[in-house]
């Protein structure tokens, strides 16, 4: 029989709670380890349910004040609950054992139940193990008989190694669960096809001379991504379809093939977050491979009404909706940058649709749904007005020192499907106006163009830059935040 426990000092008493929760860490690095940041890790539901009950006022907030780390402490307080969860699984188990004085049992019946947990949360029998293993380790060596202590306290003793080898643990779990989560297509690189190589290369050509900015196509890395939920779903080719369905002539289904089958289209497309700051930087460019959504449904026979609504369904059950005419020039893409479209942007196949903000081109998008009255998408119930034309803008990201005492400035100009006829820059806070150099507009109308100009100056300067859309209308001047309908304004720095 093994020993008693000895009576719990005051600070003993917090031991087991402190030492489940470091089982219930344990239980979460194991996971990552196995899965990555994919569905299968137990935290991802957890972050979806604080996502969808966080209230729109906080959302709101966290996108117009914290931007993307507003997104990590979402992901963050995810973790910490999902921690406790688990924590709680390893309690249980801490003082079963400890009532029958069989840690070995404590740590077997912890481990039961975080596996079961896992399994309720991720619905994978295999994977639930790789959080039930070390939390049951941590559940057994913290359950071990405590001797009388002399001078140091021995709960807290072994508290700090079970810390310390949780934190290595953890780190250990974090490398290994990063690798795994880099395994974003089955079928990822080859080689680029020379249509899209011929085209990528133009536009190189095309690009100005410019520091410290993207040329006209953004590197697929560091295009930037926003979704609502921190995991990315995981979607099997072989598992996916897309179906068209509600206000249509008849309703249609498409496998990955019936859509990579097709004669494919190129088209450059410039995508922009309704919810970026005015002069950020989620706005990039790239070139796209795949078919027009038109020819898609008419190759089957089918046919789009003239009227009303479209709403896009997504795999991770985000949907939005917008006008019927803009679909009729979209394009559902399989391809980036010549290379298979990546996890993170919507493999296997995502919509483009011209002229929109970034959140109504769907990423893993499963479902086309033509109606006939108008609806309210995922964003709009949130108070946000997202769906119409993107605003103007000329952002303004470059400053650089040349020779002889000169400076460029410079950046990107969009305007959706309008295209940019010109961009001016003022150096005297907008009191006169010169045209800036522009790069050649690519052959599809809603990208991005760059920008520069040069002048030599003389102490400081307040340099304003504003675009002038294909249609004459200028970008307006008056400053407006992103909520509801994106950010506008003139985008002014100092530059000395």
């Amino acid at each position: 029989m093994a020993s008693a426990a000895a009576p719990l000092t005051h600070r003993g008493r917090f031991a087991d709670p402190v030492a489940a929760f470091l089982g219930g860490v344990a239980a979460v690095a194991g996971s990552y380890a196995a899965v990555g940041l994919t569905p299968a890790f137990v935290a991802a539901p957890v972050s979806a349910l604080v996502v969808a009950y966080t209230p729109d006022a906080v959302v709101t907030f966290a996108i117009l004040v914290l931007g993307d780390v507003g997104d990590l402490l979402g992901f963050a307080l995810a973790l910490v609950l999902t921690a406790v969860a688990f924590g709680l699984a390893a309690l249980s188990g801490l003082r079963t054992g400890r009532v029958l004085e069989r840690p070995v049992v404590g740590g077997l019946l912890g481990g039961v139940v975080a596996w079961l947990l896992a399994l309720l949360l991720t619905g994978q029998v295999l994977a639930g193990l790789a959080a039930a293993l070390p939390l049951s380790v941590v559940v057994w060596v913290a359950g071990r008989p405590r001797r009388e202590p002399t001078a140091v306290d021995p709960s807290r003793r072994r508290l700090l190694k079970l810390a310390a080898g949780v934190a290595v643990f953890g780190g250990v779990s974090a490398l290994v669960g990063a690798r795994v989560g880099d395994e974003s297509t089955s079928d990822s690189g080859g080689a680029v096809s020379q249509p899209v190589q011929q085209r990528l290369d133009a536009a190189q050509a095309d690009s100005l001379d410019l520091a410290g900015i993207p040329g006209l196509v953004s590197e697929t890395g560091s295009f930037y991504r926003v979704d609502i939920n921190a995991v990315d779903p995981t979607v099997a080719v072989d598992d996916w379809t897309l179906s068209v369905t509600g206000a249509v002539d008849a309703e249609q289904t498409f496998t990955y093939e019936d859509v990579t089958g097709m004669e494919p289209t190129y088209v450059f497309k410039t995508l922009r977050c309704v919810g970026e700051s005015l002069n950020g930087h989620k706005m990039d460019n790239a070139l796209w491979t795949g078919v027009p959504v038109v020819d898609l449904v008419e190759s089957a026979g089918g046919s789009l009404p003239d009227e009303c609504c479209v709403v896009l369904h997504a795999a991770d059950g985000y949907y939005e909706e917008f006008p019927l005419s803009a679909l009729r020039d979209a394009v559902l893409a399989y391809e980036m940058n010549g290379e298979t479209l990546p996890r993170a942007h919507g493999y296997p196949v995502r919509a483009l649709v011209p002229g929109h903000w970034g959140e109504i081109n769907v990423k893993w998008i499963t479902e086309i749904e033509v109606t006939k009255a108008e609806s309210t998408g995922y964003w709009e119930k949130r108070g946000w007005h997202g769906t119409g034309p993107v605003n103007t803008v000329a952002k303004f990201h470059a400053i650089n020192h040349l020779d002889g005492g000169r400076v460029q400035v410079g950046g990107h100009a969009y305007a959706g499907t309008r295209g940019i006829d010109r961009v001016e820059v003022s150096v005297d806070g907008g009191q006169t106006w010169t045209e800036a150099t522009l790069s050649k507009p690519l052959p599809d109308p809603d990208t991005w163009r760059q920008w520069a100009y040069e002048f030599e100056p003389s102490g400081s300067h307040e340099v304003v830059v504003r675009a002038v859309d294909g249609e004459g209308d200028v970008q307006p001047r008056d400053e407006a935040d992103a909520f509801p309908n994106g950010p506008s304004g003139w985008v002014s720095r100092m530059v000395r």
